[in-house]
């Protein structure tokens, strides 16, 4: 699976470093075609699948709801946070020196923190939305009305930003003078901030304690939030009103789950290179396979979105 490093270490003790070469994800020559073919697949699925979703969502006048323009929000940025590190990685596959320039680096830093978290922050503003629809559900049209949408989501945009903007200035001040090789098929701030030559502790520390406290706040959010739902769908009296609810709940408890799981794993841990290397397989799942998971996890799961997507294409086909 790993690359050996003894080719690389020629580039120690640089004084300024002009680009990264990154490790990648497997050196196995025999299994390279078949992990670039389903990698391949699981972006294409991304990029089908959210667009679809975006379409849909504007199209079909019955979706322009709050949790539909949230929804939209999301395979936004799925399309956007897979974009900053697959086709790169893809690309790289047979490459001989996997070489990202420094800005390069940069970039894929500031926007994969962006991505990431503005998405973690939407869903917790979307388990609130369900919150809102299910236990005020006479007042929900007047509680989130477009305003209040139009500002909860920009709010999630502003606040990724900035928390980008931080890791990535600081990391981008440090003097870099060791071997300019990043164990990940991407640049990410921790296996970056192993290759500089000065203390790293307090920017590790900050990545920790902010990354960290993003992550737990908003998944106790909609932790809390679900708890009031749960209590709201116990009093629903019929068996198909509870059923109803909890499908509107289901998918995107799923994709929860799914992101806040990894998020959690990957940035409340300690720095080493075996965390490092557990890091690049777990990156896999929240750049690879959950936002092409997404889009058939929310049609699949939702009554609404199956059959505007039937008509749209129906209406398409007939044209």
């Amino acid at each position: 699976m790993y690359m050996d490093r003894s080719d690389y270490m020629d580039s120690k003790n640089q004084t300024s470093i002009g680009d990264f070469t990154l490790i990648g994800l497997t050196d196995l020559v025999e299994i390279q075609c078949i992990v670039y073919g389903i990698f391949l697949l699981f972006y294409c699925l991304t990029l089908l699948g959210n667009i679809s979703i975006m379409i849909t969502t504007i199209r079909d006048s019955n979706l322009h709801t709050p949790m539909y323009f949230f929804l939209w929000n999301l395979s936004f940025i799925d399309i956007g946070f897979s974009s900053v590190s697959v086709p790169k990685m893809l690309t790289d596959f047979f490459a001989t020196r996997k070489l990202i320039s420094f800005g390069g680096c940069m970039s894929q830093i500031c926007f994969f923190h962006f991505f990431g978290t503005a998405e973690v922050l939407l869903l917790a503003v979307m388990s609130y939305d369900r919150f809102v629809a299910i236990g005020n559900p006479l007042r929900y049209i007047l509680i989130m009305n477009s305003k209040v949408c139009l500002s909860l989501a920009l709010s999630c945009w502003i606040s990724g930003f900035f928390h980008s903007l931080l890791h990535t200035v600081m990391t981008a001040k440090l003097p870099y003078c060791q071997a300019n090789l990043v164990n990940h098929f991407f640049c990410d701030v921790k296996p970056v901030l192993k290759l500089a030559c000065t203390d790293t502790s307090f920017i590790l520390q900050l990545l920790t304690r902010v990354a960290g406290s993003v992550s737990t706040i908003t998944f106790a959010f909609t932790f809390l939030s679900y708890f009031f739902i749960i209590k709201f769908v116990i009093q629903i009296r019929t068996k198909k009103g509870r059923r109803n609810a909890f499908s509107t709940c289901s998918a995107h408890l799923t994709v929860v789950f799914m992101l806040y799981g990894t998020a959690i794993f990957t940035y409340m841990r300690p720095l080493t290179q075996q965390s490092l290397d557990h890091d690049r397989v777990v990156a896999v799942l929240f750049t690879v396979v959950t936002p092409a998971l997404n889009p058939l996890i929310y049609t699949l799961r939702n009554k609404e979105m199956r059959v505007a997507l039937k008509r749209i294409y129906k209406n398409v086909f007939y044209l």
